[in-house]
């Protein structure tokens, strides 16, 4: 897997945790001090995220920072 492909899954994982929580992209960027731009931008794959912005997601979402690279 390279690293577009895996920023890809991890950008879909978010979605799909996301959403199984009712919530959007706002509400997700605002519970983790983010703004709503770099929340789309990690969920489509166009960035590379830190470990720690994902740990912040993570967080915002109420999931064990595993379940965002559960792939």
């Amino acid at each position: 897997m390279d690293k577009s492909e895996l920023q890809d899954k991890i950008g879909k994982r978010i979605i799909e945790l996301r959403t199984q929580k009712g919530l959007s992209q706002s509400d997700l960027a605002r519970a983790c001090m983010k703004d709503r731009q770099s929340i789309e931008k990690i969920e489509n794959g166009k960035v590379n995220p830190t470990a720690y912005t994902l740990y912040e997601i993570a967080q915002a979402l109420s999931v064990n920072p595993s379940e965002l690279l559960n792939i």
